[in-house]
């Protein structure tokens, strides 16, 4: 079940913020032996392209543990090719370009995996060409509540020459908040310092829209060990298949992946 959305959703404490690159160095640690141990199953890849997307102000280096780890899943892994992520809508058109040329390249549907504002990307690319994508999945991506208060509003400001995020083609933002029609998996933390968690999941829930909450930072997503876990799971399905993601047991429920 979604969480109940209050009216007033403001943009996470300076605590949460100021503690984000310590807990996200902590994820980073917990994550070597994570990714070092895991031992990918036979039948977990067919070998079809994943396209990766960084964050605001982020570029390929911020998602190369990301995406080496999905390359030791078996999957042909891509980074988006654009450099540093500057919030561009122009982006979508270079985007569009780069899933069609690797549907093409292996026949086969791609999953895009977008971190923050790069799943923003990713669920607006999947809806220009939903017969091309395979399945979003979405690491704290601020969907539902862009041009509301979060603590990286100042930064987008300065990039783009003073230029508040309201400023963007209203079409495009009034969009964002509804899926494609494709699996869909939402992936939110609470302690969140950068994006209002309820801004990163799904007001509702379908049969191939569902939403994860996790534990840790914003900026630490990407090499979160819980996160990966959903990733690797999720990969292996497709849209004939797709079922939604369920821990293995109470106690991992629990510890990694709480309700609510």
């Amino acid at each position: 079940m979604n969480d109940e959305l209050p009216v007033d959703l403001s943009k996470p404490s300076l605590l949460l913020l100021a503690t984000e690159g310590g807990r996200a160095i902590t994820e980073l640690g917990l994550s070597v032996p994570f990714r070092n141990l895991y031992k990918p199953k036979l039948y977990q890849s067919d070998g079809h392209p994943v396209l990766v997307l960084p964050g605001f102000m982020a570029s390929k280096p911020s998602t190369t543990v990301l995406r080496k780890f999905i390359e030791k899943l078996g999957f042909n892994v891509y980074d988006w090719g654009l450099g540093r992520n500057f919030a561009k809508v122009e982006y979508l058109d270079a985007l569009t370009h780069t899933l069609e040329h690797l549907y093409l390249k292996y026949n086969k549907r791609v999953s895009l995996v977008g971190w923050s504002l790069g799943g923003v990307f990713a669920r607006q690319l999947a809806k220009r060409r939903p017969h091309l994508v395979r399945q979003v999945i979405t690491l704290g991506s601020p969907f539902r509540g862009l041009t509301k208060p979060s603590n990286a509003i100042w930064l987008y400001s300065i990039v783009s020459g003073g230029k508040s995020v309201s400023q963007v083609d209203p079409d495009f933002l009034m969009s964002l908040e509804h899926p494609a029609d494709v699996p869909t998996t939402a992936i939110y933390t609470k302690e969140d310092g950068v994006v209002s968690w309820r801004y990163c999941m799904e007001e509702q829930e379908t049969n191939i829209h569902q939403n994860i909450r996790v534990r840790g930072s914003h900026i630490g997503l990407g090499h979160n060990p819980s996160v990966l876990h959903v990733i690797a799971d999720r990969l292996q399905y497709n849209q004939d298949n797709w079922s939604r993601f369920q821990p293995k047991n109470v106690i991992r429920k629990r510890l990694f992946y709480p309700s609510g």
